[in-house]
């Protein structure tokens, strides 16, 4: 029997998810080794890289069409301006929580931004979750809070990386380019400051 179009899609966006949470969970190693290295350098180097890969990317894809209506439409570079902004605050914070040894506390961050992403979606785009789903963002509110109370202090490296995480992904959900066209028009934005800041 042959699987649909939408099951083998849905197989590949599962793997293609274990794959990414896999490397974001193996990402500490390889920033702890950085550690010495100041992390506005590193955030500098992601974002240029990055630009150069997705301009490799696209290019490859044939997919600039793009780029000349993004770049003259006022509302398009606001809102990835701001996504850009938040998504160099959430990494510069990690970074530098890993080098300074809060690991916990970052990956604490991540752990909550799921509830983020639930409250923002209730507030925010309307969305109504049904009441299973409701136990689950409840279960996930006890174990967090649980966590918070344990480690028995504030923890405002997580709560910046959950809030800068989850309303980036709130205007990226809202953004008018998709996920490559709207990491390269990011990237793009923050290249002159990355670019500056490298050299």
């Amino acid at each position: 029997m042959r699987s649909s179009p939408a099951s083998i899609a849905m197989s590949q966006g599962l793997i293609a998810a274990a794959i990414a949470y896999i490397l974001w969970g193996l990402m500490p190693l390889f920033l702890k080794q950085l550690a010495q290295v100041n992390p506005v350098e590193v955030i500098a180097h992601r974002s240029w890289w990055a630009l150069v890969f997705m301009a490799g990317l696209l290019c490859w894809w044939r997919r600039l069409a793009w780029l000349r209506p993004a770049l003259a439409n006022r509302r398009t570079l606001a809102v990835f301006a701001a996504s850009a902004t938040l998504l160099a605050m959430n990494w510069g914070l990690y970074v530098w929580a890993v080098g300074a040894g809060r690991i916990v506390d970052a990956s604490l961050g991540y752990f909550i931004n799921p509830l983020v992403n639930v409250l923002l979606g209730v507030l925010v785009l309307h969305e109504r979750p049904r009441p299973r789903q409701w136990v689950a963002v409840g279960i996930a509110a006890a174990g967090v809070l649980w966590l918070i109370v344990g480690a028995g202090e504030w923890p405002w490296i997580a709560l910046v990386l959950a809030a800068t995480f989850g309303l980036y992904g709130l205007l990226r959900k809202t953004a008018p380019l998709g996920a490559a066209e709207g990491l390269a028009l990011e990237t793009l934005l923050q290249a002159p400051l990355a670019l500056g800041l490298i050299v």
